[in-house]
């Protein structure tokens, strides 16, 4: 399977998983796993977020992204790094380029409602006053998407023979963020860099990453053979790939594919998109280091240990957000 080029990603149904039904969850995990060991993505329906929340999410996020610059840079604060509140216009770039990605966006992190020491790894999320629903809207998609997310790593745990409640322990609580992102518009494509996209291609640092749909096109994965080709999903359905931690954990038996989101036609440069990933973090201390298993005389192993507050350390300085 992993040899496929694939045209398109896989359509999955996570109600065959959450079934009770053994021949469905079994068959679930089966086209999950091998998804994951060729292109690396699935589109996914029966997420946990129903249109109702959907839509008054997006109305809060737009909200935000139309208040003036200078209203939005009140609830953006350097010192963290990136990790919770705004992040202002071209502040973030691809690992290994220096133009800022034409973009911008807000960070909603993980909440310790219980006694954990993680909790004081942990900054305050900031909310911002304009726009009263935009805390419940974000942390309700939050929560379903983190809730998923354990069901999507259960079924990869079960693919990799792995016990189903293996990530269970390593992502309670874990370092996971929302970020809604404003693709803004370009007025003048001649007044920005010529190389400047709206996400330069990359892979994803996480675990895995749940996104929900965009409000427009241009989300494309590369293919191992280097075709580039377009991810198109269904309005009920949300977008879920692997990340380089997972990656990085398997091996490279599991993918962590190239992505990028291109621009627009240039008479399209002038309008937004809109687009929710939330990035499946586990808690800082996990071992990111080659699962015993996944090591082979076939497959030997390719990077050294490391943990996942370590490597997203290095990613976070790699990315712009924080410095050395």
């Amino acid at each position: 399977m992993q040899d496929q080029l694939l045209d398109q990603i896989p359509s999955l149904d996570l109600a065959d998983f959450r079934s009770g039904d053994s021949e469905r969850k079994a068959r679930f995990v089966q086209q999950l796993g091998e998804a994951y060991q060729s292109i690396g993505f699935v589109a996914l329906k029966n997420h946990g977020l129903n249109d109702e929340q959907t839509k008054q999410l997006y109305a809060d996020v737009q909200a935000f992204f139309q208040l003036p610059d200078a209203a939005k840079q009140r609830y953006e604060n350097p010192e963290l790094a990136g990790q919770r509140g705004y992040i202002s216009k071209g502040k973030e770039h691809a690992k290994g380029r220096n133009t800022g990605d034409l973009k911008e966006f807000y960070h909603v992190g993980q909440e310790v409602e219980t006694e954990d020491p993680i909790k004081k790894e942990y900054p305050a999320n900031i909310w911002p006053e304009e726009v009263p629903g935009f805390q419940k809207s974000t942390f309700t998609a939050y929560r379903t998407l983190e809730s998923a997310g354990q069901d999507v790593l259960r079924a990869i745990a079960l693919y990799l023979e792995l016990p189903e409640n293996y990530f269970d322990d390593k992502v309670k609580h874990g370092n996971s963020i929302l970020r809604p992102i404003h693709y803004f518009p370009i007025e003048d494509p001649n007044a920005v860099p010529a190389d400047a996209v709206r996400a330069a291609e990359h892979g994803d640092i996480n675990l895995i990453t749940l996104l929900m749909g965009a409000s427009a096109d241009g989300l494309q994965v590369k293919r191992r053979d280097g075709k580039w080709i377009a991810i198109t999903a269904l309005p009920d359905q949300i977008v879920v790939n692997v990340g380089d931690m997972l990656q990085r954990l398997t091996n490279g038996v599991l993918k962590s594919t190239i992505h990028r989101v291109v621009n627009p036609a240039r008479e399209k440069m002038n309008t937004s998109r809109f687009s929710i990933p939330f990035f499946m973090h586990p808690r800082s201390e996990m071992s990111l280091a080659a699962l015993e298993h996944c090591v082979t005389p076939e497959n030997p192993k390719k990077e050294a240990d490391i943990t996942a507050g370590e490597f997203l350390n290095e990613r976070l300085i790699e990315l712009g957000l924080k410095k050395k």
